[in-house]
């Protein structure tokens, strides 16, 4: 019963070392475990969780938590989630989502399953060509901290089409001044939104990326896959190769 002390012991936790010693315990001492975790790392750890104990606590949840933890989640992470809940789960989730969160997982749960659209994210930071490294700063101050990595940015024109990228490091080199368009990666190399998942895993483990654009068939970004996306896919087809040699 001394949860200030057990708040303090949970909180100097990874998410993943987190979830994996609350999923010891019954679904009673689990719950109190949960709400002891500060509300960052609550989300990241609610992440981590399987999927019978996310339905469990997603279910226990009183409305005011479930919506502190599904704000705190990526698109693509709730995504995952919610592909693997029942249906009266799903409408719960989607019912404490704000709308524009809401429209962003429709929209990825209509790409096929195993294709680059599904794991990919909506979250990244877009800059325009023509700002300066002083304007481009700005804006990843503004927008960046609900971003899943702000490392690499996406140069897009008015009509969102895919122009270059430009990294952290490129613009903490540069001059204010310096227009990004002088400065930014035109050869950008990206997957599709309908490119299988092990295409979009090669293709980053060949070129070593922490970060991939997804475009559509006329080039525009319609989101990013980070590099933890893709160690979930080389895991699964890992374990399916296991089992197909076994059998």
């Amino acid at each position: 019963k001394k949860f200030s002390n057990l708040r303090k012991l949970l909180s100097n936790l990874s998410p993943m070392d987190a979830a994996n010693l609350i999923e010891e315990f019954e679904l009673e001492d689990l719950i109190i475990l949960f709400r002891l975790l500060p509300k960052d790392l609550a989300a990241d750890t609610f992440v981590e969780m399987d999927s019978d104990n996310q339905e469990m606590l997603i279910n226990a949840f009183t409305d005011k938590e479930l919506e502190s933890v599904v704000g705190e989640l990526y698109v693509d992470d709730a995504v995952d989630i919610i592909e693997e809940m029942p249906a009266n789960v799903v409408k719960r989730i989607l019912k404490h989502t704000d709308s524009e969160t809401r429209k962003s997982i429709n929209e990825l749960l209509q790409y096929p399953k195993d294709s680059a659209g599904s794991i990919m994210t909506v979250e990244y930071v877009d800059l325009k060509k023509n700002m300066t490294v002083s304007e481009a700063f700005n804006r990843i101050r503004k927008i960046g901290v609900d971003k899943e990595t702000i490392y690499t940015c996406y140069v897009l024109d008015k009509n969102r089409k895919l122009e270059g990228i430009i990294t952290a490091k490129d613009l903490m080199v540069s001059a204010r001044d310096v227009v990004l368009e002088n400065i930014m990666e035109t050869n950008v190399i990206s997957v599709n939104t309908l490119d299988d998942e092990e295409v979009v895993a090669d293709k980053m483990s060949k070129y070593d990326f922490i970060a991939i654009p997804v475009v559509d068939k006329e080039n525009r970004l319609v989101g990013i896959i980070t590099v933890d996306d893709v160690m979930d896919v080389i895991e699964q087809e890992t374990t399916e190769d296991f089992t197909k040699m076994a059998a």
